[in-house]
């Protein structure tokens, strides 16, 4: 049974097409995960209403003030999460069917010490790996391993884990690059 190149056009097509929407899933996923931390500048936005829209910093508390609502705990939400909460908020009794849209302007920093050159913190930028934080850093020192390098994630208690430098950093990490004996 010979198969039409119609048909097989149809199928590769349709191939093409689920393979980009499950590509796309993927990514959207990866953005949505974003736990929002102490540090953070969002930019909040509710249509048609300026006075509504504001940017704002997350505290030390990981809360915001935000009109009619008080002080918000927002610490570990992600970006949706905190819209259906000011959206369910206005709509409980301000706004007919608010729409809120919330981007994050500047994420926390990260933190590199050890053997680079310039230890500190550093603004954290979406897409950064271990390698690009250390040429941030000005990078490594003469004494400096390439293979003893640690990175311990913002709000975790246990130890910090051994990572290679292709590894994706989060804002809030710390990085350690210990020093070499030889």
């Amino acid at each position: 049974m010979l198969l039409s190149y119609k048909t097989i056009r149809v199928a590769f097509m349709a191939t093409l097409l689920l393979f980009c929407s499950v590509t796309s899933a993927a990514e959207s996923t990866t953005l949505s995960d974003y736990r929002l931390g102490s540090g953070d500048l969002l930019s909040i936005q509710v249509f048609g209403e300026e006075d509504l829209s504001m940017e704002i910093r997350l505290s030390d508390a990981g809360t915001i003030a935000y009109p009619f609502l008080g002080e918000l705990k927002i610490l570990n939400m992600t970006i949706g999460n905190l819209s259906e909460r000011i959206q369910e908020g206005l709509a409980d009794g301000y706004l007919h069917d608010p729409q809120v849209s919330i981007t994050v302007l500047e994420y926390r920093q990260f933190y590199i010490n050890g053997e680079v050159e310039e230890p500190g913190g550093y603004p954290y930028q979406p897409g950064l790996t271990l390698q690009k934080a250390v040429a941030l850093a000005g990078g490594f020192t003469e004494r400096a391993s390439k293979s003893k390098l640690f990175v311990s994630h913002d709000g975790e208690t246990t130890k910090p884990r051994l990572v290679q430098l292709n590894t994706q950093i989060k804002p809030g990490d710390i990085i350690t690059i210990e020093q070499s004996f030889f």
